[in-house]
């Protein structure tokens, strides 16, 4: 379908400068990634979580910027026909849209400027995360600590995906919004159940965030009941983001996107300057999951040590525990922010080792290469699984990731004996439970475990 949309959300408005900058930026050099974000969030709700598949379904789409003096318009065709309702877009795709806007082409290009954001040091990073997250109008520095970031896979079994509205639900009773990495999934269901909650107890305004990144938003598309979106630059900051806003967590089943979203987090707080630092984790799951949840924790145990279990609860079956022990956890926060005189709409005091902030660039050679050995610091070696889970998704679900293994073959991930066998049976339980896929893809590993 064609349309012609106004700005929804973001960018409403524009000087002439500014609206003379966005077409020359998303109609040069940007176009083809700002069109192919565009048509992912357009696509919400598609069965297909496959890239690549994606952009071929959809080649004639397009996306030209009209200048007027109001501000801009979008005009879109031969769009997917499920982004409209009796030929009008959804509202909350209309705002996607913009959103995309923001910060794909103009954020982009804010963030680019070296002598403001220093791309390399760990301060530099921190700083574009906040910078970006601030434009979005995401960081409201007059409430208090209530977001829960819930983590889960995109494909999951229905009864994974009930039991996170019903914690989603428990937890919109509690008063707390809802951040996400904004797909399908367990990304939508605790939105869907908060909804409703948010309705009986009349809170007005109820707060669903998503955060995504360009690589990633075609093979998730952000579900249309998100009404803040982000995307950040690339997975390391769309990571360190969710550890900046979020007040509690809740991880649900997933596969290996889940995994290295547990790793990147276990990592960080295992920084000496996190130590005392108080980060509600809670995975739960319905009782059917409490096996899924016992390997992950032996992995988890077996890779950084017995200590690392003190960090996190297991809640299974028992929506209103979990909702409870995070709603629990944000008060602690609360309090502790207030004793150091910190922010509550931005973790300010969160270390972040550079090794979870820099760009990990997947490919063969940097698949093969990680350094996966017992005897590293266990917050490198947590750095280094969730790089080579990153790749793990990189080759599953996003477009040059799925042209390199099908032009090389798998990636090769290599490890000590013992660490590799624990890399593999988990690896093994997430294809066998049809967690790596949507269930209507048949999967082939991109992957293969050396063990040497």
């Amino acid at each position: 379908m064609d349309a012609t949309v106004t700005p929804e959300g973001s960018l409403e408005v524009l000087s002439q400068q500014e609206v003379q900058q966005l077409r020359h930026l998303g109609e040069g050099g940007m176009h083809e990634l700002f069109r192919r974000c565009c048509l992912a969030v357009l696509n919400s709700g598609s069965e297909v979580d496959d890239a690549r598949l994606v952009f071929d379904q959809h080649k004639n789409f397009d996306i030209e910027l009209i200048q007027q003096d109001r501000g801009i318009r979008l005009k879109v065709s031969n769009a997917p026909e499920q982004a409209f309702v009796d030929g009008r877009m959804i509202r909350g795709l209309r705002e996607h849209l913009f959103a995309v806007l923001r910060d794909v082409v103009y954020m982009r290009t804010v963030l680019a400027d070296t002598s403001v954001f220093d791309p390399e040091s760990s301060a530099g990073i921190t700083n574009s995360v906040f910078h970006a997250l601030r434009h979005a109008r995401i960081l409201h520095s007059n409430g208090d600590p209530n977001i829960a970031v819930c983590w889960g896979g995109h494909a999951i079994s229905r009864e994974e995906y009930d039991y996170t509205k019903k914690v989603g639900y428990q937890l919109g009773l509690r008063g707390m919004n809802i951040c996400t990495g904004c797909g399908p999934g367990a990304m939508k269901g605790p939105m869907k159940g908060a909804t409703i909650a948010h309705a009986k107890q009349r809170i007005v305004g109820g707060r669903y965030l998503g955060l995504t990144e360009p690589g990633i938003i075609a093979a998730e598309p952000p579900n249309a009941i998100v009404n803040e979106l982000v995307i950040l630059p690339d997975i390391e900051k769309r990571l360190e983001a969710f550890v900046r806003v979020g007040h509690s967590f809740i991880v649900f089943p997933g596969g290996v996107g889940t995994a290295e979203e547990i790793l990147y987090l276990l990592g960080i707080l295992l920084h000496p300057g996190n130590a005392d630092l108080p980060f509600p984790l809670v995975f739960s799951g319905p009782a059917s999951a409490a096996d899924y949840f016992k390997q992950i924790d032996r992995f988890l145990r077996f890779m950084l040590g017995e200590s690392i279990a003190s960090r996190y609860e297991i809640v299974t079956d028992d929506p209103a525990r979990a909702a409870h022990l995070a709603h629990q956890g944000t008060q602690v926060v609360k309090e502790y922010r207030q004793q150091q005189n910190d922010a509550y709409f931005f973790n300010w005091m969160l270390s972040v080792d550079p090794g979870f902030q820099h760009p990990f660039k997947v490919d063969h050679e940097s698949m093969r290469s990680l350094s996966l050995h017992r005897d590293l610091p266990s917050h490198v070696l947590a750095s280094n699984l969730r790089k080579a889970f990153s790749g793990i998704v990189t080759g599953n679900v996003k477009e040059h990731g799925i042209r390199m293994v099908e032009e090389q073959g798998p990636f090769e991930i290599i490890g000590e004996p013992g660490l590799a066998t624990q890399i593999s049976d988990l690896l093994k339980a997430f294809v066998a439970q049809k967690r790596m896929r949507l269930p209507t893809t048949e999967y082939k590993p991109c992957f293969t475990i050396i063990s040497r």
